[in-house]
């Protein structure tokens, strides 16, 4: 008899068991199914939260701007509404989808070559102090020298041309570039190096799948950063030297005194950086990084 119920008390016990694991395992995949529906609406409100704060900084700043643009003439303050007017007018004409795809061209390029020079020449240095020792007083001057040094050179050296703008982005992107991506080479595990040369891989190998996973976050930092600087200094070198751009048309409406334009061309200027650095280089450096916890 004793035997009897003991075998019923286990069996009982295992069934029970049984439906305790099943209940546990509905239970986390009802919670696993849970949070797969919070993370979009989280996600969503997010967004909106953040859209709401932009929205109200903007009215905020035309509510400011429109009340100094009262108190002052049209030609030292314009209000929005005639700066929108004159944006609306350079849009209509027939120079201005020119000018604007120049500049950005200049840009990209000076951006592109920026990065193809600076991003191999700060993982060498980073991975070799000889080097670093050697260059690092180069790169100092480079860092402090202004954008409009490096124009006036541009302009001597290519004249009025697409040359000077793209040639005073690149002086100025590279050497941000080059110097995050050597602080990103300095941080690289020694003990991931040292393993990777005991399995015989070559310098390449070690700077391609050891360095530049390292250096990736450094660089995206370091590229916006050029990124918004390469935005700056290419008005400075179309003011100085070009017969045509944003800057060119900048400094040809500041010189007759068209204040609502010189506003319409920066205001367009603001825009079309917010839509690079919100709408692509944001975006790509989530998603590449997106593996990184928040």
């Amino acid at each position: 008899m004793s035997n009897g119920a003991d075998s019923g008390a286990a069996g009982r016990s295992a069934v029970n068991d049984k439906s305790l694991a099943v209940g546990a395992a509905d239970l986390d995949a009802s919670s696993i199914s849970l949070s797969r529906q919070e993370a979009p609406d989280g996600m969503w409100r997010g967004l909106g939260w953040l859209f709401a704060q932009r929205a109200a900084l903007t009215i905020v700043f035309v509510v400011l701007w429109s009340l100094a643009a009262s108190h002052v003439p049209a030609f030292v303050l314009p209000g929005p509404e005639k700066v929108i007017q004159a944006l609306v007018n350079l849009a209509r004409s027939d120079t201005f989808a020119h000018d604007v795809l120049t500049t950005l061209m200049r840009i990209l390029i000076g951006f592109v070559l920026a990065t193809a020079v600076g991003t191999p020449l700060g993982l060498a240095l980073g991975s070799s102090r000889v080097l670093a020792t050697f260059f690092d007083p180069l790169l100092a001057v480079m860092n402090t020298v202004s954008s409009a040094i490096w124009a006036v050179f541009a302009i001597i050296w290519f004249g009025i041309s697409n040359a000077t703008t793209i040639f005073v982005v690149f002086m100025t992107a590279m050497p941000l570039i080059l110097t995050n991506v050597w602080q990103g080479s300095q941080n690289v595990d020694k003990l991931h190096v040292d393993l990777a040369r005991s399995f015989r891989m070559s310098r390449a190998q070690i700077l391609r799948k050891i360095y530049l996973p390292t250096i990736l976050p450094y660089f995206f930092s370091g590229a916006r950063l050029a990124f918004g600087f390469g935005w700056r200094v290419s008005l400075v070198a179309e003011t100085l030297g070009s017969s045509d751009g944003i800057g060119y048309r900048l400094r040809q409406a500041a010189d007759l005194v068209q204040t609502d334009q010189v506003f319409a061309w920066t205001l367009l200027l603001v825009v079309l950086m917010l839509i690079f650095e919100g709408g692509l280089l944001k975006p790509l450096e989530r998603r590449l990084f997106r593996w990184k916890p928040v």
